[in-house]
Formats: C-alpha cells, structure tokens, sequence
C-alpha cells in the first residue's frame, strides 16, 4: 500500500509517500520521497512561531513540494496532450469551496493538478491536530482537494501518533530504527526483532507536548502524564530567551551544553577555567521539578522561574552571565532530560513496559536514555525523523488504514488541541 501524508501543523511544510506492507503486528516501510520545507528562519526574527504567517507559507509551499514528492518517489507523470481536460465545473466549485480560505494554493492547484495523471497512490493521510489550528486548516483542505480530484480515501492522524510511529520508518529502508542496551541482548541489529513489543511506554516530546503514553497496541493509546503548564520545548524556548540566544532554543541550549561538556577543565570561558566555574563557589544547579511526585505530570515552569531568579542574581553580583552561558545551558539540559528519564523509568516499571519508545526531539536524550534505561529495548526515530516530518504521518496513518479508519470530507477538520 503507498500513502501519500501532508503534515503542517507548525512551520514545518511536508509531504512523503511511503511503501507499507504486512499487518498491525510486524509492518514494514519504505520510505520512497519525504520532503521537508522549514520556516525555521522566518519565525526567528519573531522570537517563535506567528501562526498566520505558518499559514501563509503553507499554502503558498504545498503544491511545489507535491511536485517535488512525486517526482522522487517516481510517481509524477504529466499528462499528453490529448489526455488533458478540465476539472469539471462542479468540481471546480467544491474546490473553490474547501479551498476558500487559501486563495494562492487554489490557483496553484488549478494550475497543477489537472496537467498530472493520477499517482498510484492508495490513500492519503493528513495531520488533523494537535498543533496550530490555522496551520493545521491549510493541510487538511489540501488533502481534502486532492482526495476529491484523484478519488482516494483519507485518513486524519494525530500529531503525536505520528512521533510514535515513527520508529517503525528507517530512512532508505524498512521496519525499525532501535537502540537495544539490554545487557542479555546482542547490540546487533540483525539480531533484533523487528516487532515492538507490547506494552510499552512512549515519552513524547514535541513543541508545546510533552506526554507519557501507555501503548498497549498500534492505536491503543492511553496518556498517563503530561505537562501541566510549560511544556520541555517551551521551557527551552523561554530560558534560551532570557540568555540571549536566538531562536529555537531548545537546538541552541543543546549546542551550548555540548560545547561545556567538550571543553578542558583548563579551558578558559571569560575570567574562569571550567574547574573554577566547577568548584562549589561558582556551581550551577537548578531544581528538577516533579521528578519524585507519585504521578507522571510534568512542570517546567518553576524550572523556568529558577533560571529567571539565577540570573537576576548573578547580575546583581556582577558576574558576566555570557561567560557562564555553556555551563547553564548544561545545566537547563540536564534538568529536563533528568526529570524526563526519571518519570519515563518509573512508569516502564509500573507498568512492566517490554519496549520504550522516545518520540520527537530526542537527540540530545539518547545517550541518557541508553544510560539509564539498561533492562529495556529502546526505539527512537533515526536523527531526520525525530523533527515534525510527513513520513511518521504516513507510518501512522497506514495503521490507521489497516483498521479501516477512513473519513470523509465532512468528518475531516482541524482540531489544535486535539488529544490521542
């Protein structure tokens, strides 16, 4: 089965057609194109994402990135000559409909689609939420419009599903990308079952989501902790802020923690060595919130707060915070990360999870997952899966199709806060 899936639920723009076969116990992928278009620098000089402004950029990418997708995954064909033919008027209408709101990706669709065959796909999958609903409007439509013109089935995936499903996609391959740190099992990969097990925990962590989630079966999902006020991404965002740092914050927190972790003690940072700055004196440590409350919430808000209240009182002791930025950054990271793997450890217990999955930003988690999680295989996505993607959607949404989970036009919508 090919699934073409179109997620834009912030600011990044994506579509990717994915190859999926075998059932709900052991699918396997191939991931044929997955394009991605970031307006990472668009938002930067707004200090974070302008939900008009993603929308805009949406509707204005999504039919070049279509072209782009189709061709790599060797499904665009243009029609001859004496094939082409107009939309029908009462098509053009309905379109003209669902496309209201998005005048230059209307054009754009008049334009392109009627020149194209008809791509061998099976179904098409779309991000229906959460995120940000204007965002989320524009590829809903888009996928509504296509379904409409190419006469295929949809299928609306939640956001998160899709970060969880995105350990079954290994780039240019099939089935799924793991990290087993199990001392009774072999750290080869052709030695591995390709099945996940089942229960399992996923811990995910994506934009202003952070969620602890029981998996008892593929669409069988229950969240058992989530953040009460700021989110980990957010808590990145807000203190990388208040040091200064540009935007997103969370890839320049981790930059800076990594370039303090790298350095020699000797290593001069300002007026000080890193031994200096490591001496009771001059250590940095924040709080970990939460990490030994009985449920599995999360509250990075006073973490937040503590980094806030720090750096008021370097300044009033005339310490140069610009020299202590690597080593707080360190820090920041490491309390999240701690209270992270902590909350995700203790619910694997609790529930005698067979596999953990990690989902979204994990990058700068997996060393410390692999570290602190050692009875448990762990799955996280490969490195250019762990951003928001429109592969993990396709992945998810073939689950979905599996089950026969298809919807119409009418049933189809947006929803930002959308739970799974």
């Amino acid at each position: 089965m090919k699934i073409l899936a179109i997620e834009t639920s912030c600011d990044e723009t994506s579509i990717a057609i994915i190859e999926a076969k075998d059932g709900l116990n052991n699918p396997s992928f191939k991931i044929l194109s997955n394009i991605v278009l970031s307006q990472v620098k668009l938002h930067a000089r707004w200090g974070g994402v302008v939900p008009s402004l993603a929308k805009r950029e949406h509707s204005k990418n999504l039919i070049p990135i279509l072209e782009k997708t189709l061709r790599k995954a060797g499904l665009l064909n243009s029609k001859v000559k004496s094939q082409k033919s107009k939309l029908q008027l009462k098509t053009i209408k309905v379109l003209e409909k669902t496309l209201e709101r998005e005048p230059e990706l209307l054009q754009q669709f008049l334009d392109f689609i009627p020149k194209i065959e008809t791509p061998k796909i099976d179904a098409i999958a779309v991000t229906v939420g959460p995120g940000l609903e204007p965002a989320l409007w524009v590829g809903v439509n888009f996928a509504k419009a296509l379904a409409l013109v190419w006469n295929k089935p949809m299928v609306g995936v939640n956001h998160m599903e899709g970060h969880i499903a995105a350990v079954l996609l290994q780039n240019g391959g099939i089935s799924n990308f793991q990290f087993p740190i199990s001392k009774q099992i072999s750290k080869s990969k052709k030695q591995i079952s390709k099945q996940i097990q089942f229960p399992a925990i996923a811990l995910l962590v994506s934009g202003g989501h952070t969620e602890l989630v029981l998996i008892k079966n593929w669409g069988d999902y229950k969240i058992i902790g989530q953040t009460r006020d700021d989110a980990a991404g957010e808590c990145f965002d807000k203190t990388a802020r208040m040091l200064e740092l540009p935007y997103p914050g969370g890839p320049q927190i981790a930059k800076q923690a990594e370039n303090f972790k790298k350095y020699p003690l000797t290593f001069r940072m300002g007026g000080w060595t890193r031994r200096e700055m490591e001496k009771e004196a001059f250590n940095i440590k924040l709080p970990r919130p939460m990490i030994d409350s009985k449920d599995y919430d999360f509250s990075f808000s006073g973490l937040k707060t503590a980094v806030l209240y720090m750096l008021r009182d370097m300044k009033e002791r005339h310490i140069n915070i610009g020299d202590f930025t690597p080593m707080i950054c360190h820090e920041i990271q490491q309390s999240i990360i701690d209270v992270l793997i902590a909350k995700t450890i203790k619910a694997a217990k609790e529930f005698s999870a067979k596999s953990i999955i990690i989902g979204g930003g994990v990058n700068q988690m997996k060393k410390a997952a692999k570290e602190k999680l050692p009875s448990t295989t762990l799955y996280l996505p490969v490195p250019k899966l762990t951003a928001d993607n429109a592969a993990m959607i396709a992945a998810a949404g073939y689950l979905q199709a599996l089950n026969k989970e298809f919807m119409g036009p009418k049933k189809l919508e947006a929803k930002g806060n959308l739970g799974l």
